[in-house]
Parts: structure tokens; C-alpha cells; sequence
């Protein structure tokens, strides 16, 4: 079943039953109002019992009635909004289908925050829908004025703040809803001065869902609303920011960006895994980094998954990486017979590894472990385990936590310098591009201190786990071409895979070279304290 994708844009506002709507014709860059239309809309949402979605400002529905009947799911948007902003949201539409079966392309983007929970309905709302189009010059469409009068249903089995099964079950009101089409967000202003001259108000609540269930939402473990989310720009940017806001700001959108990413690997879309991956490390490199802040169990094992999370995100990413850059350099060659024997057999090795690796990746996805780490992350952003009562200054800490990095960056370095030519030195240099991407992600959280030097740390180290992934991504592919020998009764083959060869150590040699001109130029940076 497919899935279209839109952006909603919209702001709702609460009004009383006897309100009449106001003149729209009057708000500037509108040239004419459509007829009003009254549809009647059926919707029944979905959630789970201790409501993971609603509580994440997600809502699921099945809708029928009106111009775009089917199933729907809106998704918050990456910040909220602030002042008067509009709200905006991101819809994922799929036809009606079954009423008790979701889609899959709907379902696979909301299975992070299931974790294994079956959905069941939860609200069912009947709307009286009285649309007016509004029109700018040459007929464009600009937005439609919503008039809904809602009643909204409790569906059995839900008790909560509403009072058990059967009482306080039924809602009724009536709202507002303005929402862009082809317009700009400028409309909004005006649009709301008019709105609010004839008796409506800003909405108290963010969806129909959400009225309906009242306050049964809130508070939901897991759905942000710990100490963690205390922690705010204003926060971080004074002398005495404690060092746990810093690991808390850090971490927290990376937390999101993990979740968001679960679909996008449920779904195959490109670099979700690449995403996820480089999400889950930011978060353990801090862990690792700041652990002293923290008791010891809670940190060890968060980094021990996040690890074995890392290694299945691994190898799919590692082998798509082989397979597009050989690709890349069997299109440099001549073609023929060989080159297309040489094509075939990488092809055949890294795909099948990547298909392999992908396999391990979704059934892991679909697992217990991995959603209890999914629980043991937004727990540990939304409770901190610290290990004290007085969190120390985050400058001295995380200018502590940046120069160890860095020291241990130099160290391997020195040992990558010494290293035995041949595997030694080649595995010391990936131990250099471990111990860059360390320091880059440590130096990330210290910039959100504002520290500048920090910023150019960051930067820095980023210049060199850029240029030693280069060299390990030629170290895997020169590995694979070795591993499959070429077919030395086709001369055509074996010169193909010669010239593949040739490629890697070139490229080894050259990354090497470009790593130690940005090792020179960023040495006395790394030497020096960055808050």
C-alpha cells in the first residue's frame, strides 16, 4: 500500500458555538472566498493503552468522509514552535484500506515508539467540516478556513483523569482551524487579528486528539518531559552551566535523530542507516567522555548497547560504502569482458553483504533488546543517574574532557607513527580515526558552551576521521579485492582486478599523505585548552 508525504501548516483557535465567522475577504492578498462547504468527517485514532503516541504529539487516524479520506499519520516537527508561530506538522497519507489493519508504511514509522506495544483505538471524533477557500490574484489558493463542531468519543477501556469507562467520555466544541494551501505564513498574522476581533482565541490544545483525551497524555515516561528537558540555550550559555545540562543538551536531539531514523531503516530509505549510526556514536562517545558524572551501571551499560546497536548499524554501511566506491572505480576502467567479470563478482561479495548485514539490522530492530535501549536512552535524558548531589561547572569539566581526547588522539598518533608498515600501521591509523571522531564529538558539546576554540577543535578532528575514512575505506576495499582472486585463465580479469588494486594503494597512499598535512596544520589547536 503507498504513502504520500505533505507538510501541514496550521494554526487552530478555540470559539463558541454562536461565533460567526468573519468577513475573509477583508485580509490583505485575499481576492475572493470560496462557497462554504460542509462535509462530515468520521475519524477513529489509534494509540496504545499508556498512549506512546499522543504523548509525542504523533497522532494516527482512520478517516472517512470529506476530500481526503484514508488513513493519516502527522508526525511533530523537528522543534516547536515559538510565539505565535504557526504549528507545522509533517502528514503521511495511505488509503483507507481495512479499518482495524494500519498500513505498514504508516506502521513502520511509529514501531520506535510502539517498542512492541499493539494500537488499539482510542478516540473516535465526528466533525462537521465548513471549509471556505481563500483566493489570492490569478486564482491562486491560498489557504482554507476550517469551522469544525466536534464531538469527540472515549472508546472503551480507556481509564484515566476522564473518570472510569462511561463517564465524561463525550466532548463537544467547536474550532477554528486555518491552514495554508499555496499561501505564504505571512497570512497568519492578519488572518489571526481578524479571527480574534470575532470571538475565537489561541487553541489550548495542539490537535483534536489531544482535547480529547485531556490530560490523559501527559507525563508519559519516555515522552520528554523529565529533568532533561530543562536544560535550554540560556542555561548553557552562563559561566556556571553544570556539566550534566551539557551531556543532556547534547545527547538529546541525537536521541531524536535515532528515533526518527528507526523508520527510515524500517522503510530502506537512503542513509538511514548512515544517520542512526552516526547518531548512536555522538551519544556514546559523550557517555563516554562525561561518565564520571554518572553511576557507573547505568552509563556502562547504555554504552555496551549502543556498541552492539553500532556493529549491526555497521556492517550494511560499511559494505554500501565498498560497493558504491568500487563502483565508482570500475567505471574508470576500459569497458569489456573483464571489467564486467570484475563488476559482477564485487557486486555479487559486497551486495551480499550488505543484503546479509541489512537482514541482521531489521530483525534486531524488531527486538526487545533494542527497545529497551530505545527505554534506557530517553530515560537516562529525562533522569540523569547522576552520581552527586552538586553537579561541578560544565567549562572545567568539558574542557577537561576535550584535552583528553585530544591526548589521546596524540598518543595514537605517535603510535600510528611508530607502527610496523603493513596491518600494524594501517590498524594504528584507524585506531587515529576512532580517536578523532572521539574528539570531535566531545569538542561538539563543549562548543555548546559557546567556546569558539572548541568549535575549531571540532572542525579539526572532523578534517581527519574525513581523510582516515577515506584510507579505511580503501584499506576494506583493497581487503575484498584480495579476498576474491582473480580468475587468472581470463587475463582480461585479472588485469581488471590489478588495475582495482593499484586504485586502493594509490588512494591509501595519497589520504595518508592528506592526513598528515591537516595532522600538521591542526597540531598546536589540539594542544591547547579550548574554554
Amino acid at each position: 500500500m503507498t504513502a504520500s508525504q505533505a507538510l501541514e501548516v496550521e494554526k487552530k483557535y478555540d470559539v463558541g458555538p454562536n461565533a460567526k465567522v468573519p468577513r475573509l475577504e477583508d485580509l490583505s492578498g485575499v481576492v475572493r472566498v470560496g462557497k462554504p462547504h460542509t462535509a462530515q468527517l468520521e475519524a477513529v485514532y489509534f494509540d496504545t493503552p499508556g498512549h506512546a503516541l499522543a504523548s509525542r504529539r504523533i497522532t494516527l487516524r482512520r478517516r472517512s468522509g470529506g476530500t481526503d479520506a484514508g488513513w493519516h499519520l502527522k508526525l511533530p516537527p523537528e522543534s516547536a514552535p515559538q510565539g505565535g508561530e504557526p504549528q507545522q506538522r509533517r502528514e503521511v497519507h495511505a488509503p483507507l484500506g481495512q479499518a482495524d489493519v494500519v498500513p505498514e508504511a504508516l506502521l513502520a514509522r511509529v514501531q520506535a515508539y510502539l517498542r512492541g506495544a499493539e494500537l488499539a483505538p482510542v478516540v473516535r471524533l465526528h466533525t462537521k467540516r465548513t471549509t471556505r477557500a481563500l483566493y489570492g490574484g490569478n486564482g491562486v489558493h491560498l489557504a482554507d478556513l476550517a469551522d469544525d463542531r466536534v464531538t469527540a468519543e472515549r472508546l472503551e477501556g480507556q481509564e484515566d483523569d476522564a473518570g472510569p469507562a462511561g463517564e465524561g467520555r463525550t466532548q463537544e466544541w467547536r474550532e477554528w482551524e486555518l491552514e495554508l494551501v499555496n499561501g505564504d505564513a505571512a497570512l497568519f498574522a492578519p488572518a489571526e487579528k481578524l479571527l480574534l476581533a470575532a470571538g475565537a482565541r489561541p487553541a489550548g490544545h495542539a490537535s483534536k486528539l489531544a482535547k480529547a483525551l485531556g490530560t490523559a497524555a501527559r507525563d508519559v515516561p519516555g515522552s520528554g518531559t523529565g529533568d532533561g528537558e530543562a536544560t535550554t540555550p540560556a542555561v548553557l550559555a552562563g559561566k556556571r552551566a553544570p556539566a550534566g545540562a551539557i551531556v543532556t543538551a547534547y545527547i538529546a536531539p541525537h536521541i531524536e535523530e535515532l528515533l526518527a531514523k528507526d523508520a527510515s531503516i524500517r522503510l530502506e530509505e537512503p542513509e538511514g542507516v548512515h544517520d542512526m549510526r552516526s547518531a548512536a556514536r555522538r551519544i556514546r562517545s559523550v557517555l563516554a567522555a562525561y561518565r564520571k558524572l554518572y553511576r557507573p551501571a547505568p552509563v556502562r551499560r547504555l554504552r555496551d548497547e549502543l556498541r552492539w546497536l553500532g556493529h549491526l548499524l555497521g556492517d550494511p554501511r560499511d559494505a554500501e560504502v565498498l560497493l558504491a566506491g568500487l563502483a565508482g572505480h570500475l567505471d574508470e576502467l576500459a569497458a569489456g569482458p573483464g571489467t564486467d567479470a570484475a563488476r559482477e563478482r564485487v557486486e555479487h561479495k559486497a551486495g551480499g553483504a550488505y543484503d546479509a548485514g541489512y537482514r541482521r539490522l531489521q530483525e534486531a530492530l524488531r527486538s526487545d533488546r533494542y527497545f529497551r535501549l530505545l527505554d534506557s536512552l530517553e530515560e537516562f535524558r529525562d533522569n540523569p543517574p547522576v552520581r552527586m548531589a552538586t553537579v561541578p561547572p560544565g567549562r572545567k569539566v568539558a574542557s577537561k574532557a576535550v584535552d583528553k581526547a585530544a591526548k589521546r588522539l596524540r598518543r595514537s598518533h605517535k603510535a600510528a607513527l611508530h607502527a610496523r608498515p603493513g596491518r600494524d600501521h594501517e590498524n594504528a591509523l584507524h585506531r587515529v580515526r576512532i580517536n578523532a571522531k572521539r574528539l570531535r564529538h566531545v569538542a561538539e558539546s563543549a562548543a555548546l558552551l559557546k567556546g569558539k576554540r572548541a568549535g575549531k577543535v571540532a572542525k579539526a578532528a572532523h578534517r581527519q576521521q574525513k581523510i582516515l575514512g577515506h584510507f579505511h575505506d580503501a584499506v576494506l576495499a583493497r581487503d575484498l579485492l584480495a579476498g576474491l582472486g582473480p580468475d587468472l585463465d581470463r587475463p582480461a580479469t585479472a588485469e581488471a582486478y590489478a588495475a582495482l588494486l593499484k586504485r586502493q594503494e594509490e588512494l591509501m597512499a595519497d589520504t595518508e599523505a592528506k592526513y598528515r598535512k591537516a595532522r600538521k596544520k591542526s597540531r598546536d589547536l589540539l594542544r591547547r585548552g579550548v574554554l
